[in-house]
C-alpha cells in the first residue's frame, strides 16, 4: 500500500487549555466504520491515537485526513504546515466529524482547515434536519428532511464560503435553553467548502453509537468523503 494511498484517522482525546476534555465512547466504532468508508474509496486507514507519534511528513504523504479530535491536538508546527499545504495543494482531502471543531483553539488557522469553530451544544434531541442541498454526493440519499438524534452542534466563525448540506431549522430548538445563542447563520450540521486546490467535508452528527450502526448515516459520510476526494461539483 503505498503512502499516498492512506487516510489518516486521527482520535486523539486531548485536555482543553483549561482542563480535561472528556472522551466519547464512540471512536472504536467509528474507526471500524470510516475504516470502511475509506476502503470504498481505494484507501487503507490508519489510526492515530497520539499525533505525535506519526512519521515524519506521513501527513503530506497521506491522500486525506479524517478528524474525530477533541482539546488541543497537539500538532507539531511541521504537522499544521503539512496539513495546510497539503489541503491548500489538493493532495490532502479533510474530513472533519462530529467533535472534531472542537479541538485546536491555539492554532488560529484550524479554523480554516475545518470550516468552524464549535460554540457549545445546548441540545440532544430528535429534529428534522433540513436537507439544504438535495444533489450533494452526502445528501443525494435523503429526503428533504431527515429525523435524526444527536448532540445539536451551535457555531461561531461559520466560513462564509461554507456550502451549508443539513441544518436544523430555527422552529425545532429551544433558544432559551441554557448556553443557547442565534447565529446569524442559523444551525447548520453538516457543510463542505474549498480551501485552495483542496476540499474539506465537516459532518458534526456521530455523537451516538446507535449513528455508527445506522447505513443513513454512514451513506451521508462515505458521499461526503467521496467528494473531499474530488466527487462530485
Amino acid at each position: 500500500m503505498k503512502e499516498r494511498d492512506t487516510l489518516l484517522f486521527v482520535t486523539q482525546v486531548a485536555p482543553y487549555g483549561d482542563g480535561p476534555a472528556g472522551v466519547h465512547g464512540v471512536l472504536g466504532q467509528a474507526a471500524t466504520a470510516v475504516s470502511q468508508v475509506a476502503e470504498m474509496h481505494g484507501l487503507h486507514t490508519q489510526r492515530v491515537d497520539d499525533v505525535r507519534d506519526l512519521e515524519p511528513h506521513a501527513i503530506a504523504n497521506a491522500r486525506a485526513v479524517a478528524l474525530f479530535t477533541i482539546g488541543e491536538t497537539p500538532w507539531s508546527s511541521t504537522q499544521r504546515a503539512d496539513l495546510l499545504d497539503g489541503l491548500r495543494a489538493g493532495r490532502v482531502a479533510v474530513v472533519a466529524i462530529h467533535s472534531a471543531t472542537d479541538s485546536c483553539y491555539g492554532w488560529p488557522e484550524y479554523g480554516a482547515v475545518v470550516g468552524a469553530r464549535f460554540d457549545g451544544h445546548p441540545w440532544t434531541q430528535e429534529c428534522d434536519l433540513e436537507v439544504v442541498e438535495p444533489d450533494h454526493p452526502a445528501t443525494e440519499h435523503l429526503d428533504r428532511s431527515w429525523r435524526w438524534m444527536d448532540e445539536v452542534y451551535q457555531f461561531r466563525d461559520l466560513r462564509p464560503d461554507a456550502r451549508v448540506l443539513l441544518r436544523v431549522p430555527e422552529g425545532q430548538l429551544d433558544l432559551d435553553a441554557p448556553g443557547a445563542k442565534q447565529p446569524p447563520f442559523g444551525f447548520p450540521l453538516s457543510w463542505c467548502f474549498t480551501e485552495g486546490e483542496g476540499r474539506v467535508f465537516s459532518t458534526s452528527l456521530g455523537h451516538f453509537p446507535g449513528a455508527w450502526e445506522n447505513v443513513t448515516y454512514l451513506r451521508h459520510l462515505t458521499g461526503g468523503m467521496g467528494w473531499a476526494l474530488g466527487a462530485g461539483s
